[in-house]
């Protein structure tokens, strides 16, 4: 209504719900037939567990739009050319990654926030590897960091932490249609196929930390979040 534009479709999807997923992306591919662009935007930063047992953050942020990537990667490749945009986060420098805990709570007191860095590691790895299994098909993928933007990510931030936390807020955090800027770029911009798998900042190529660049580890995270949301058994040999 805001928009304006009669085009501008609202369709329920609950990342932290597997069975959501699937029947988000199954009622999309029932009502559209197309699909140029996939924009896995949604995070969140909190402790707690979904109803599949993983950790929220985990899940929300990887674990749901992995699986969302792989049930729309055919109808993507039927109208390619086409991207995917993954957004992660420089927190990525922070993540550590054992692909036989995946989706577990990391030990420790600050569990929820090693968890949040975690799965942008995660995305990390998800677009590196994506792309390696894409190459030839006309579909690209990016990673981005969008800066450290003013939405409700934070919002779970316990009540005795928020008076430090909320100023910092206010003073350095960007606004929202400022942090989307290089999500956009990267949705847009015209030659950037050859950059597929590559991670973007401030609109401009970047080089990510190293475990961010470790091709083995993109392959275990991706092998074990194939078994984890349920596109492999536990004993079936992964996607090629």
């Amino acid at each position: 209504q805001e928009t304006g534009n009669p085009e501008v479709r609202f369709m329920q999807l609950d990342l932290a719900s597997l069975r959501s997923v699937r029947a988000f992306a199954s009622a999309f591919l029932r009502q559209e037939p197309h699909l140029h662009l996939l924009i896995n935007n949604a995070g969140v930063s909190a402790g707690g567990m979904t109803e599949d047992g993983f950790s929220l953050s985990f899940q929300v942020n990887h674990l749901g739009h992995f699986l969302l990537t792989q049930l729309l990667l055919e109808r993507l490749q039927s109208c390619a050319p086409s991207r995917v945009v993954i957004v992660a986060s420089r927190a990525h420098c922070a993540g550590r990654l054992h692909p036989d805990t995946l989706g577990r709570p990391p030990p420790g007191p600050l569990s929820a926030f090693q968890d949040y860095c975690d799965s942008k590691l995660a995305n990390m790895l998800h677009a590196r590897e994506l792309a390696t299994r894409l190459q030839g098909t006309q579909v690209t993928c990016y990673a981005v960091h969008p800066g450290f933007v003013n939405t409700e990510l934070f919002r779970h931030t316990p009540l005795w932490l928020k008076p430090f936390f909320l100023p910092l807020v206010w003073l350095f955090f960007r606004e929202a249609a400022e942090g989307a800027q290089t999500s956009l770029h990267c949705a847009t911009q015209e030659g950037l196929e050859c950059f597929s798998g590559r991670y973007f900042a401030d609109c401009r190529l970047q080089e990510p930390w190293p475990l961010a660049r470790d091709d083995r580890l993109a392959r275990a995270v991706w092998e074990a979040s194939e078994r984890l949301v349920g596109l492999v058994g536990a004993g079936e040999s992964p996607s090629p």
